[in-house]
């Protein structure tokens, strides 16, 4: 081997032992870095008519368990989707309050009711015919409270989905352009490495966002589809999806209720888009939402009605009336009520109603017994209209022997698609426990779910970083091992140099 020869040799190796001091320098930088995968660079061996001459390095190469990257994505999407909700859900237990609590429905209307038993003792006293007005303010006003909270989450679910649209939109443009320069960069043949990794926490950004799988293509581009097998377009659109602000009343509804799709070139294609957070908005504004309006919905009427067949509009709306209850679907007459329900402004104007009673009650079949109102100058001890309330409004009655008509517990909401999720109880006591516990059961279970899932997420990360992630053990060794090849390289140049030396000062 000549000196030039073994010159050339030693100056190569050093400039690729000088590259692969770079790589490890930037994979112990990306150590702690979300979804960057170690690099590497094999060397492979020069050889000329038998004769080596040197190594030379290959390409940069990613070490991806590709299995384990997409369970992980996957398991993003459930978990932000039910973060999400439970987020949602847990600002309205905080206003709901546990069934027994004292500040949730079914306590409240204990209140009414243990203040007509005790006015039934004293039908004269105006204090305790005030207390009575008063429990059914309180109850009333909650009823309000629960069915604005609903609907400002509501409103806020759908806020949230227009910018989650904004966010899709961007994610995309941004993952198809990270794919278009690797797909480039491979035909050139040069090193895409840096791009896939930044591609890689492109996909899990985008993976929180929505419920998605992606499949890497062999020129290098990537297909991705959502759960619901919705190909995402990745190139040549800008704003690819479309949707529209609004503000949603309780008669609004999906599909094609004033609820604004997500259109994809014209097409809804909301019902595709689940999973990750904007998934999760979509299912909270209309599915979850709704649905505990709908219960909200149906107490407020059930509790006005019931007090207002056996003579006493205690509950109404603005007018003083109690919405009618026919229609199709079931609650067509009285969506939103729970919002609007107040102490009927005749019993505010005059507390001596609750002893007395609003309106005469005709016999009918299968309603309420005749009744009387209290005439004015009456008799002061009169407890007709209180008894009724004890016995049958606030029973499983509506007159002895004769069950009360049953709450709506299919059917409802705008567009009649929703359900209760319970069994139709007797009586409003009932009742207001099962839509409490229901919502405190919904709230609940996406906790629970949230834990399970978060727990699956962080096993599988751990087994993905584990095969993925960059070992700071493993570039030490790799340090050391370039730093022995370093030197012994170093030290062919210092004694090729030395001879050239040598070999000048014997010339004259």
């Amino acid at each position: 081997m000549g000196i030039d020869t073994a010159i050339g040799i030693a100056s190569s190796e050093l400039r690729h032992l000088n590259e692969q001091f770079a790589l490890i320098s930037q994979n112990v930088a990306n150590a702690s870095t979300p979804d960057y995968a170690a690099e590497s660079i094999a060397q492979h061996s020069l050889s000329s008519g038998g004769a080596g001459y040197g190594a030379a390095n290959g390409m940069v190469q990613r070490a991806v368990d590709q299995q384990g990257q997409a369970a992980v994505l996957a398991q993003n999407g459930d978990v932000a989707a039910l973060q999400t909700q439970q987020a949602a859900l847990q600002q309205i237990d905080a206003v709901t309050g546990a069934v027994g609590s004292g500040s949730d429905i079914g306590s409240l209307l204990g209140a009414l009711g243990n203040a007509f038993s005790a006015l039934a003792g004293s039908p004269d006293n105006q204090t305790q015919q005030q207390k009575v007005v008063a429990a059914a303010q309180t109850l009333a006003g909650q009823i309000n409270n629960l069915g604005t909270t609903v609907s400002a989450a509501r409103q806020s679910a759908q806020d949230a989905v227009v910018a989650g649209v904004a966010s899709l939109n961007t994610a995309l443009a941004g993952l198809g352009a990270l794919s278009g320069k690797i797909v480039l960069g491979r035909a050139a043949g040069q090193n895409t490495a840096d791009l896939e990794n930044q591609r890689a926490a492109a996909m899990d950004g985008l993976s929180k966002l929505i419920g998605v799988k992606f499949l890497e293509q062999p020129n290098g581009d990537l297909l991705a589809v959502t759960q619901g097998g919705l190909n995402l377009p990745l190139h040549g659109q800008t704003a690819a999806f479309a949707t529209s602000g609004a503000t949603l009343g309780p008669t609004t509804y999906a599909p094609g209720g004033g609820v604004p799709a997500i259109s994809l070139a014209g097409q809804d294609v909301t019902a595709l888009l689940t999973g990750g957070a904007l998934g999760g908005n979509i299912a909270l504004r209309d599915a979850v939402l709704p649905g505990m309006q709908a219960n909200l919905d149906e107490f407020a009427h059930t509790l006005a009605s019931r007090f207002d067949a056996q003579g006493l509009t205690l509950f109404s709306d603005a007018s003083g009336g109690v919405p009618a209850a026919a229609g199709s679907p079931a609650q067509a007459g009285y969506i939103g009520f729970a919002e609007s329900i107040q102490v009927n402004p005749a019993v505010l104007a005059s507390a001596a109603l609750v002893r007395d009673g609003s309106h005469p009650v005709a016999t009918g079949a299968g309603g309420a017994t005749a009744f009387t109102p209290n005439p004015p100058g009456g008799p002061a001890g009169f407890t007709g209209a209180i008894t009724r309330v004890l016995q049958y409004a606030l029973g499983s009655q509506i007159a002895a022997g004769v069950p009360q008509p049953a709450p709506a517990t299919v059917g409802l909401g705008p567009a009649g698609t929703l359900a209760a999720g319970f069994a139709a109880p007797a009586d409003l006591g009932g009742l207001a426990t099962a839509v409490t516990a229901t919502a405190a059961q919904t709230s609940a279970a996406a906790t629970t779910q949230l834990t399970g899932a978060q727990a699956v997420q962080a096993t599988l990360q751990a087994t993905f970083s584990a095969n993925t992630a960059v070992s700071i053990d493993t570039e030490m060794s790799k340090m050391i091992a370039l730093q022995n090849a370093f030197g012994a390289n170093a030290h062919v140049m210092t004694a090729v140099q030395a001879m050239w030396t040598q070999l000048l000062q014997t010339v004259p």
